[in-house]
């Protein structure tokens, strides 16, 4: 029977997220999320609970609201840099959750990446 394309990513995203947890202990999660229409990510201190920054392509002072591109990925990377940095955080991990790190999830970890964060 075939697998539905939402079963095969909730599959993935476990496989990813379960790899990465077991090597990264006690880091903090740059996780990403892609929808249709937008792109956003978070820092996340999984031993806390809690979000140390974020950035989506949502917010209008980033200028790509309604914008799902490679652009707008770099923009949203390159301010959730900038806010990790007042949030005094330096390294963390990259969780793509169960998306390809190819297009608009790369460019946003390059942003990020050029904007400071280490992973």
């Amino acid at each position: 029977m075939a697998n539905s394309k939402r079963t095969l990513f909730l599959k993935r995203r476990l496989r990813v997220r379960n790899k990465l947890r077991k090597v990264n202990a006690g880091r903090i999660r740059l996780s990403v999320h892609r929808s249709n229409k937008n792109i956003s990510c978070q820092l996340i201190d999984d031993v806390q609970g809690v979000t140390l920054a974020a950035a989506s392509s949502l917010e209008k002072d980033l200028g790509v609201v309604g914008k799902n591109n490679v652009e707008a990925a770099a923009k949203v990377g390159a301010a959730l840099a900038e806010r990790a940095k007042k949030a005094g955080v330096e390294e963390c991990y990259f969780d793509r959750g169960g998306f390809l790190f190819h297009g608009k999830v790369k460019a946003l970890a390059d942003a990020a990446r050029e904007g400071g964060l280490k992973f």
